[in-house]
């Protein structure tokens, strides 16, 4: 029988034992009141009597005899305090997220604030609900740039993906060296499932590594990969900082560009690697991509769970014998009540 918190009872129905002490003082109280009379030393039963202490104190045996019953009763029913212990084991995934940070992800066609910041935030939000799984960052433009590897250690997470920005890498659009670099974090993971998810707004037009040949390498590690074609396509207004030709000062100028993502080849390794392609054309539509992702690479999460107890009983069994000595003490001093 559990108790909250821990506390239980190894064997419970010596409890029912505990009914008897308020047995012994209502048998005691009804020998006196249909008994008609109290016993005291010298002195025969008697209708009235002085109102003495001994009088007043005459249900003290009866009283300490019924406690001892009851905490003897607890006592034998073994009280014992459990500590709970869970070792959790997970058959995880580990995954790393590629975000693409080319120029142009500061489109701002995801009004009110530009492709690369509702990314950040969506992706923060993805970080934070797989807490027991190994989660990455590797970011891309021209060049691939390891952020975290994979770790759970959320809040070092979202400090890397706080600390992504724009102008962090030169410019172009290097989807091969984004996944082939995602996949050198994933090389010696010994998880369950092992899922890259590529986040790109173009299409691929630099880089060492072609799409198709680390596309080919992620099939060969039986890594999925899930990609997502970020923005609307065609034409977007784009905030660039520009140097005047003159002066040489930095500014920011708002223009029109024409950013064409390519669906094909994002299907392409999407489809090869067991994944799936997503397009998002707006704020809501990538969060609720993301959110499809989480339910469909989900770990599956194992608790071992034990308990250890501590028995209490002898502070109960030391409380049950201090109760008998003290009634036949009392018992002893003439505090009793008896028939006339």
């Amino acid at each position: 029988m559990t108790g909250l918190h821990g506390f239980r009872f190894q064997e419970p129905l010596w409890l029912l034992a505990s009914l008897g002490g308020p047995l012994v003082v209502l048998a005691a109280w009804l020998r006196e009141r249909w008994g008609g009379g109290i016993l005291l030393p010298g002195l025969a039963s008697r209708g009235h009597l002085p109102v003495t202490w001994r009088v007043r104190l005459r249900h003290l045996p009866a009283v300490l005899a019924g406690c001892a019953l009851v905490l003897a009763a607890v006592a034998l029913a073994r009280p014992q305090l459990g500590s709970l212990r869970q070792n959790v084991t997970t058959e995880g995934v580990d995954i790393v997220v590629a975000l693409d940070v080319s120029g142009s992800m500061a489109a701002e066609d995801f009004q009110p604030r530009n492709r690369l910041a509702v990314a950040k935030g969506v992706v923060g939000d993805f970080i934070q609900r797989r807490t027991q799984d190994r989660v990455g960052l590797v970011v891309f433009a021209s060049k691939a740039l390891t952020k975290a590897p994979p770790t759970t250690d959320t809040g070092l997470l979202l400090r890397q993906l706080d600390d992504v920005k724009l102008d962090m890498l030169p410019d172009g659009t290097a989807i091969g060296s984004g996944l082939a670099t995602s996949l050198a974090r994933l090389r010696r993971s010994q998880a369950k499932s092992k899922v890259i998810v590529l986040v790109t707004d173009g299409a691929n037009n630099t880089g060492e590594i072609d799409p198709a040949t680390a596309t080919d390498l992620a099939r060969a590690m039986t890594v999925r990969v899930y990609t997502i074609g970020v923005g609307k396509g065609g034409r977007v207004p784009i905030t660039l900082k520009v140097r005047e030709p003159v002066t040489g000062v930095m500014a920011t100028r708002r223009v029109m560009a024409e950013v064409e993502i390519d669906e094909e080849l994002l299907r392409s390794i999407a489809g090869r690697t067991g994944g799936e392609f997503f397009r998002a054309t707006d704020a809501a539509s990538l969060a609720n991509i993301f959110g499809r992702i989480d339910a469909l690479e989900k770990s599956e999460i194992k608790l071992a769970t034990y308990q250890r107890y501590r028995e209490l009983f002898f502070p109960w069994l030391l409380a049950t014998t201090a109760c008998l000595a003290m009634a036949v003490l009392a018992w002893g001093a003439g505090l009793r009540v008896g028939p006339a």
